[in-house]
């Protein structure tokens, strides 16, 4: 075994979280994964956990995203998520433009998505849920946007398990408009993305395998399973129904859900927090 190779095998969980979570406040990139790539999603979020702990803030809400089809038998999920800190969450009216910190050389995404708001009184010890029962553990949906965001910028191409090694790429939430009857509307509505005047993408909640609710079910248990139960206000971003688009500080983008509201962000270079 190589110096190299040995060294990123003595890398542990806690000092590859320690990496990310100091890159993640200091706005910089880290250009390789800091130590032993994980292999299964226990490694994966066992570094989650980690960096949980070193993070200077609480957490407000989860992201979930798709698995590859070709990773699930591997990894044995079809989901993978991520916390969503209260620093990272911003508020939009509709129409209304917000600046998203990226940062430089790293990775970042916008997604348009449907977030789910949890109700009171759900049951945090059922660890199994149907579509049905995650239906009624929803008191509302928001229309919004997910920063994914890492300060790793090969992330997504690494697979699902490093996705979920770093907050499940996440770099924060804009929470727009709530969705007015949306257990008629969720499945209807048309949502298309438009990044400097250009459209690239397309979709809806049918867009997400088993659509949003099914992220909303996968999460209320497996947050159980992990000794995180979903509290009520919990937010959900659901998953990204026009796709992930890659962006850069300078670029806007703009993500109508149409007959909803019309959300619209900035990126710009992220500055180091104090």
């Amino acid at each position: 075994m190589s110096a190299s190779a040995n060294a990123a095998v003595q890398v542990g969980p806690a000092d590859i979280a320690g990496r990310f979570v100091t890159a993640r406040l200091q706005a910089t990139a880290t250009p390789d994964y800091p130590g032993a790539v994980p292999e299964t999603m226990d490694q994966a979020y066992a570094i989650q956990e980690a960096a949980i702990a070193l993070y200077p803030d609480q957490i407000v809400g989860w992201k979930v995203g798709g698995v590859p089809p070709a990773l699930q038998p591997k990894l044995g999920v079809h989901r993978v998520s991520g916390p969503v800190f209260a620093g990272n969450v911003w508020t939009a009216a509709d129409g209304e433009t917000v600046d998203l910190p990226v940062i430089e050389g790293g990775f970042a995404a916008v997604e348009a998505e449907f977030i789910a708001r949890i109700a009171e009184g759900v049951d945090t010890t059922r660890t199994e849920w149907t579509i049905d029962e995650a239906r009624e553990a929803v008191d509302a949906v928001f229309v919004g946007i997910e920063l994914a965001g890492s300060s790793l910028p090969i992330i997504n191409d690494l697979g699902s398990a490093v996705v979920a090694s770093d907050f499940g790429n996440n770099g924060g939430m804009i929470v727009g408009p709530e969705l007015t009857d949306w257990r008629d509307r969720l499945d209807v509505v048309e949502v298309e993305t438009v990044i400097n005047g250009e459209s690239v993408g397309v979709g809806g909640s049918p867009s997400l395998a088993g659509g949003a609710l099914e992220s909303v079910r996968f999460l209320l248990e497996h947050c159980a399973r992990r000794g995180r139960p979903l509290a009520a206000g919990t937010m959900v971003l659901t998953g990204a129904v026009t796709g992930v688009h890659r962006a850069y500080a300078g670029d806007v983008a703009v993500c109508a859900f149409k007959g909803a509201a019309e959300l619209k962000c900035r990126l710009v270079t992220a500055e180091p927090r104090g």
